[in-house]
């Protein structure tokens, strides 16, 4: 078999690379949203849909992970490719060798690589390095691939995006920062109800009220749980202690318990609001168990969308090298 040839390098962001919400063209989040939908209609129908025949798709994780590693092994099967999963604690990675090397030597491996880590600024190195398409599968920044799945979620029950209000409550970590960006790009009204000092990144919530300036959407932050979910279409909530945090659980439940998403909290909400969560949920926490499991809940409906609009992702960058 020939050795796979070396592609010249490309200019990082959305032409390349899937590293946050807000490098995305609105048009472009649009063809996701149509493309996701058709990949879901023809797998619901039993249509092969083999896309991507003879890609291979790295997963290089350092953080645990269910459903970001199934979805995007199952999503490879179904388009007719590969996807082999690396952990960094058996590549070279863990014994020194640069990820600059590292990522040279796969783009000659691999048609795409997903990177599942902590600091956001490794999957700019990859993407900055790497000849192939890099894709964050989550860093403690921003969660592109959950964010843009919610929106095929809220569009498929809802019917639209534009003028929605998502509420997200409890603590403003890494979802919460893409879900600002995509409800930014996507006319929404997008309301953080967290407490002081956890917060969504305040350069986020600043980038996305530019944005708003052109697509009509707001972007609020507020304190009080009570006033943010008053009105929502949609209630979101996450985990309280994320990966790497778990020093900080006892100040974090303190800080975070009048933010819990219970019945008398959604009651806030419009009557036929959703309940959405990326999971995993630690019912009882920031979410009770008569909420997740209530007929309000889509959080497996959502779950599901991972895979059909990650098949998108896929298929929109791994289709623009250069010989696809």
């Amino acid at each position: 078999m020939a050795r796979k040839t070396r592609q010249p390098h490309r200019a990082r962001g959305y032409a390349k690379d899937l590293l946050d919400v807000a490098a995305i063209p609105r048009q472009q989040i649009d063809d996701l949203l149509r493309l996701a939908r058709s990949l879901k209609a023809k797998q619901r129908r039993g249509s092969p849909h083999r896309l991507l025949p003879e890609k291979t798709l790295g997963l290089l994780f350092e953080k645990p992970s269910t459903r970001t590693r199934v979805s995007f092994e199952a999503g490879m099967n179904q388009l007719g490719g590969h996807a082999l999963v690396l952990l960094m604690s058996d590549s070279q990675l863990s014994r020194g060798e640069s990820v600059s090397d590292t990522a040279r030597v796969l783009s000659r491996y691999l048609d795409g690589i997903v990177i599942r880590t902590y600091d956001h600024a490794v999957v700019q190195e990859w993407a900055a390095t790497a000849d192939m398409p890099v894709i964050n599968g989550l860093t403690d920044h921003s969660h592109p691939c959950q964010a843009l799945s919610d929106l095929l979620t809220i569009q498929e029950i809802k019917g639209r995006l534009k003028g929605l209000t998502l509420t997200y409550i409890g603590d403003g970590n890494n979802v919460t920062n893409s879900l600002i960006e995509a409800g930014a790009k996507m006319g929404m009204r997008v309301v953080a109800g967290c407490p002081p000092g956890y917060q969504p990144d305040q350069q986020v919530i600043d980038r996305a009220r530019v944005e708003a300036e052109t697509t009509g959407a707001t972007i609020e932050v507020i304190e009080d749980p009570q006033v943010a979910v008053k009105e929502a279409d949609v209630v979101y909530t996450d985990v309280w202690i994320s990966m790497g945090r778990e020093r900080e659980q006892a100040r974090r439940v303190k800080t975070l318990a009048p933010y819990r998403l219970d019945g008398r909290l959604l009651q806030r909400a419009k009557p036929n609001a959703i309940v959405m969560h990326c999971l995993p949920a630690h019912r009882g926490e920031e979410i009770t168990a008569d909420v997740l499991d209530g007929p309000q809940s889509v959080v497996f409906d959502q779950a599901e969308n991972r895979l059909h609009m990650q098949k998108a992702i896929l298929v929109q960058l791994l289709t623009r090298q250069k010989g696809a």
